[in-house]
């Protein structure tokens, strides 16, 4: 789950705030890959476009930035610890 403290998300921020989201995920009793990182790996990719970029979320799920570079709607891979998920974010103009 993505909680946005940054609503709307935006391209770009001129009144000093962030896109800040906080990663939430469901709890585990064990991972499915002890061994793969814990780093949260976020592929996005602009819908309509050949617009791809990737962000990293040390530590795993938790407090984030993630700036994308430009408006619309991104569909974002995940992975983390052995995990995966998808989900879209709209980011506004």
């Amino acid at each position: 789950m993505a909680v946005l403290f940054g609503n709307p998300l935006r391209q770009a921020r001129t009144d000093g705030s962030n896109n800040k989201i906080l990663w939430v995920a469901r709890a585990a009793t064990t991972s499915p890959d002890p061994t793969a990182p814990a780093t949260l790996v976020i592929t996005a990719t602009l819908d309509g476009a050949d617009t791809r970029v990737s962000r990293e979320v040390a530590g795993g799920p938790g407090p984030s930035i993630i700036d994308l570079p430009q408006a619309g709607c991104w569909h974002l891979d995940l992975r983390w610890s052995g995990h995966t998920d998808t989900m879209d974010l709209v980011y506004a103009p």
